[in-house]
């Protein structure tokens, strides 16, 4: 399978979820709505779509059904994806009863923490679990992507961790930026760099 463009596969998830919002009330979708949804315009939506040998009708647009279906397998979401977080602070309890993730396909199967006071507190229908365990739970199949929110100094002795399980993707809440094998891949969210690129944006505004 070849290796889509990078900026394709952002917009994918952006339009996969306009498709999952209208799925229950129409059976088409135009290429200039997808381009809305995607902050995109249409030639990009039609060369993206391309990319998956999917294609439109002439004045009738995609079908929401088979364009939701094709974009789920190629984002590897066609089943249900079973996911780990490690850290039971704030953010990772947040993260844990955020329901957006299972809306979208992924299941928070295991929350992880080395805190005496966190393991065995419950978060939703979760029980934290001591970190020690993740090696073992991750070999037997238990999950197969993992979410990262522990501190700064802890970030890579858990990926390590990781990736000596089997784990090849993982989302970096951490504010560090880990290493890890070319086999494994790692999506890193800085909130506060996020945060400092938006107030130079803002700072510009009121300028």
């Amino acid at each position: 399978m070849s290796e889509l463009p990078r900026a394709t596969v952002v917009r994918l998830p952006r339009y996969l979820r306009l498709l999952d919002d209208i799925s229950r009330s129409r059976e088409t979708v135009s290429s200039d709505q997808l381009a809305e949804a995607a902050g995109a315009n249409a030639a990009n939506v039609r060369r993206d779509l391309s990319y998956l040998d999917f294609h439109g009708v002439r004045g009738v647009g995609y079908s929401v059904t088979e364009l939701r279906d094709r974009i789920r397998r190629e984002l590897g979401i066609a089943f249900r994806r079973n996911v780990a977080i490690v850290g039971a602070g704030n953010l990772g309890r947040a993260l844990a009863n955020y329901g957006g993730l299972s809306r979208r396909g992924f299941d928070v199967v295991a929350v992880y923490d080395k805190d005496d006071a966190a393991i065995g507190s419950t978060i939703g229908k979760l029980s934290v679990r001591n970190v020690q365990k993740l090696t073992d739970d991750c070999s037997n199949g238990d999950f197969d992507m993992a979410i990262l929110a522990v501190p700064a100094v802890a970030a890579q002795q858990v990926t390590d961790q990781l990736v000596e399980a089997g784990i090849e993707t993982i989302l970096n809440f951490a504010p560090i930026r880990v290493g890890v094998p070319d086999t494994v891949t790692v999506r890193q969210v800085d909130l506060s760099m996020e945060l400092q690129v938006l107030s130079y944006y803002g700072r510009r505004t009121l300028a």
